[in-house]
């Protein structure tokens, strides 16, 4: 695990737009307050939405087997079951 710089409370209050532009470069901070460690600042994981068709394509070559048969007495027990999704209101 990498020692992440420390940056204080007054950092964040003079220096916003720094700060802001080095977590959305994947930087992460240690936040302190007179000297003692409150919290981290990092960049949120950004989900994919596209995966290329190589990726695809090799991730699909070694995946197991799938039983047809299986996956469908999976669904029908899964709906069986109800819905797991609350209520809308």
């Amino acid at each position: 695990m990498t020692a992440r710089p420390e940056i204080t409370r007054r950092d964040l209050r003079t220096e916003p737009e720094e700060i802001m532009d080095a977590v959305r470069s994947d930087q992460s901070f240690t936040v302190t307050r007179d000297g003692h460690l409150i919290g981290e600042l990092t960049p949120l994981r950004r989900r994919r939405c596209f995966v290329p068709r190589g990726e695809f394509a090799a991730m699909s070559r070694t995946a197991p087997d799938t039983s047809l048969d299986a996956f469908r007495t999976d669904q029908d027990t899964t709906a069986e079951q109800g819905s797991f999704l609350p209520a809308r209101r």
